[in-house]
């Protein structure tokens, strides 16, 4: 409470208050004690008020009315013989109402030195819990503590449902020192919906969405929402537990389990309604979604951007609202139950977070206080050209807590399991997709963008030592060195990398008419080249099926059956080739038709055999991948993986083996990406084993031709492209066989049983 003695008010102080001219409002408004008096000062600005009390709150009583010493509602008055400050009310009459109010001038700032220090100093991570609308109770009064970052604007006030949206109700408290703007109001209720009005320096006044709001409404009128009181009770204590157990290093125990991850807009996996415009809730997707991935037996859940996005054609890709669930799916608390649920069935969930750019609409970040806040003033720094969006300016300590914050935000306040970083290649390269005279060289002369790579190590270290056990993905196109080494040893500190070079290669393969594909064997085998210099992710994303691109089905040449058939075998050498698994939702039942946001998949699909082949088969993939170690445990290590055979160009076949640490722990998995059935075909083994075929693509029950090895492969001693051993078998058309040691013989119903019994 403010306890400052009081300006001598005269009628230019009034005349300022009353035209929203004077800044430093809360020396003048409020109570303050009288200099050299044991009386007490209130004022107040009330336009449109006709009498005006003050109410001692503790006893209920009126201690004084206020005088009118202006037309256009300033009132002040002397409350003597009162020296100490107490909690008091407005009662305000108005033509036709009278409204009690809580004055907020009453109350001093709520913000903490430290809190505030660290935000300048750029090491701050939990700036939301003191910016933008946060609930407190102060002095035993429940309200809302606003705070916005506005260091050249002239004056800041809050409009919104709690004032009428009138510019001179509520003007925020300046800090000089340190740029913010701050106000308590007890008069506010959850879901009202407010935004900053910022007078510029030439006198302009301009209306901001709060950057920090946890809940955003929707466009066109793109207001911040007061959140919710209270907490969400999580149930997810022991996931995050055994979470914790896990090492926080890049040599983590998360490289040596499984990961395979099913990525979906959850804006479009399903929706409902006559005409399916309607999107599924958070409830919807916990009785739908979630069981659904568990069957089908992936690891984790990553969801594209759900940061509130006004442009639904952006997927969430161009956010505004960085720290507010979208509004599409329900209340923040529905997402905090989804993921709960999700933890407590055994699924993590990952995030696709955008801080490399922002776009340019007038209620966001842009130009924020007039003045370029967050972003570069040099379009050569600031701007993107192929997405005419914003970048942030790393460089700047602010914005680093700003989005250090809103990372810890997500793994904090909503239990995600990591992030996905998007467009990573935009951030570290300052010539990223521009001319040469549109581009500005570091200090150095080079084109490495110095702050954004700082930024990013600093992230990483953080975040993994905030959240033991969480994965940081860089969406990384480019050969840039060390994405996944630790920075201590310079490298940028992420977990996992995704893989596109092994994308592009192998999507390119599959284009190719199999009668041509023995000239691009190399669109296989490359991958292997470099597939231990990073912890690498093989991700079939949303991006490989939009923008004429195609579905994955769709890109293969032939009639359904070839089609079919290759996308199987597709997948089988894709979930047996080194690295963590990523496909985009409808790709698991063959998709026709590419994705597109404004409707629900194809899910009809799946009364067709051939769909449901594809689905079943991916399914017994996923499950057959968690139980067989040598699939996984070694993704990171060229001792994991051996060739047998990679030089079969002319057959368009691969035979390699995959192992685990115990030497017994292996795979043999047979390709054929040809139509040819390849009968009597030697393969190397690496062990004197009997072996038996434990998954085959090309299986009646996949809806394939059913040709098949049912009787136990035994080795002979005849070496064989390099290897000790070697057997004939039965090579299926355009299809993966994994070969495994009869000893070592996988029950995959068993496993699906084990697994259903552990989500529990």
């Amino acid at each position: 409470m403010m306890t400052t003695n009081a300006p001598n008010i005269n009628a230019a102080i009034a005349e300022a208050i009353s035209h929203g001219q004077y800044i430093d409002i809360f020396s003048v408004l409020g109570m303050h004690r009288q200099a050299d008096s044991n009386a007490l000062v209130v004022s107040c600005f009330l336009p449109q008020a006709l009498n005006v009390d003050v109410i001692d709150l503790k006893t209920n009583r009126k201690v004084a009315s206020l005088e009118n010493l202006h037309p256009n509602g300033f009132y002040s008055a002397i409350i003597p013989r009162r020296k100490k400050p107490f909690i008091y009310v407005l009662r305000v009459t108005y033509p036709l109402s009278v409204e009690d109010i809580i004055d907020p001038y009453q109350f001093c700032s709520l913000l903490d030195d430290k809190d505030v220090y660290l935000f300048n100093e750029g090491n701050q991570f939990s700036a939301y819990q003191f910016q933008g609308a946060n609930w407190k109770n102060h002095q035993g009064i429940d309200g809302v503590h606003f705070c916005v970052w506005a260091p050249n604007a002239k004056q800041v006030s809050l409009v919104g449902d709690m004032n009428h949206w009138d510019t001179h109700r509520h003007i925020l408290r300046r800090h000089p020192a340190s740029g913010l703007w701050d106000i308590f109001i007890a008069d506010v209720e959850p879901h009202m919906h407010y935004k900053f009005n910022i007078e510029l320096t030439n006198g302009h006044r301009i209306e901001k969405s709060d950057p920090y709001a946890r809940m955003m409404q929707a466009a066109p009128g793109n207001a911040s929402v007061v959140p919710e009181k209270g907490h969400y009770q999580w149930q997810d204590q022991q996931w995050l537990s055994q979470r914790q157990h896990k090492r926080d290093t890049l040599a983590s125990q998360s490289h040596q389990q499984p990961m395979s991850i099913y990525e979906v807009q959850l804006a479009s996996w399903r929706r409902k309604g006559d005409s399916g415009q309607d999107y599924y809730d958070y409830q919807q997707l916990i009785d739908e979604l979630i069981p659904y991935v568990i069957e089908m037996g992936f690891t984790h859940l990553q969801l594209m951007p759900i940061s509130e996005y006004p442009f639904d054609g952006s997927w969430g890709y161009q956010p505004v609202g960085l720290f507010a669930p979208t509004y599409r799916f329900g209340q923040p608390n529905g997402l905090k139950a989804f993921i709960d649920e999700c933890h407590q069935q055994g699924l993590a969930v990952l995030l696709d977070w955008v801080p490399a750019h922002f776009p340019k609409d007038p209620h966001g970040l842009a130009h924020f206080d007039g003045t370029c806040l967050y972003e570069h003033a040099d379009p050569r720094l600031g701007e993107h050209p192929d997405w005419d969006t914003l970048i942030f300016n790393y460089g700047r300590a602010e914005v680093q807590s700003f989005l250090l914050s809103n990372a810890h935000y997500w793994l904090s306040e909503f239990h995600f399991d990591g992030l996905r970083l998007d467009a990573v290649s935009s951030m570290l390269y300052l010539d990223y997709s521009r001319a040469d005279d549109q581009w500005l060289p570091n200090e150095f002369g080079g084109r490495e963008n110095l702050a954004a790579i700082a930024f990013l190590k600093r992230l990483n270290t953080l975040m993994y030592a905030a959240f033991p056990g969480i994965d940081m993905i860089a969406e990384e196109s480019t050969a840039w060195g060390g994405v996944t080494q630790s920075t201590e040893h310079h490298g940028l500190g992420f977990g996992y990398k995704w893989n596109m070079g092994w994308m592009n290669d192998t999507l390119s393969y599959l284009r190719r008419d199999p009668l041509y594909r023995r000239y691009h064997h190399n669109e296989l085998t490359f991958g292997l080249v470099y597939a231990f210099t990073e912890q690498f992710i093989l991700s079939l994303s949303h991006d490989e099926v939009v923008h004429g691109k195609g579905a994955l089905i769709a890109k293969i040449p032939g009639d359904d059956w070839q089609k079919f058939a290759t996308l199987r075998a597709y997948f089988g050498f894709m979930w047996a080739h080194p690295g963590k698994k990523l496909i985009f939702m409808g790709s698991e039942f063959a998709q026709r038709n590419e994705w597109n946001h404004n409707q629900s998949l194809d899910w009809h699909l799946l009364e067709y055999l051939p769909h449901q082949g594809i689905q079943d088969w991916v399914r017994d993939l996923n499950h057959f991948y968690q139980a067989t170690p040598a699939l996984f445990a070694l993704d990171h290590q060229h001792t994991g993986f051996s060739w047998l055979d990679c030089h079969n160009d002319a057959n368009s076949v691969l035979v390699f083996a995959r192992f685990a640490q115990a030497v017994d722990q292996h795979v043999v998995v047979v390709v054929n990406m040809t139509p040819q059935v390849q009968h009597g075909f030697r393969i190397g083994l690496p062990h004197d084993v009997i072996y038996e075929e434990a998954l085959n693509s090309d299986k009646a029950c996949y809806n394939g031709a059913n040709v098949v090895n049912e009787n136990p492969i035994i080795p002979q001693e005849l070496a064989w492209q390099g290897q000790p051993f070697s057997a004939l078998i039965t090579v299926p058309p355009l299809a993966c066989v994994f070969l495994t040691p009869i000893e070592a013989k996988v029950d995959l119903q068993a496993d699906i049983d084990l697994s259903n019994d552990l989500s529990k």
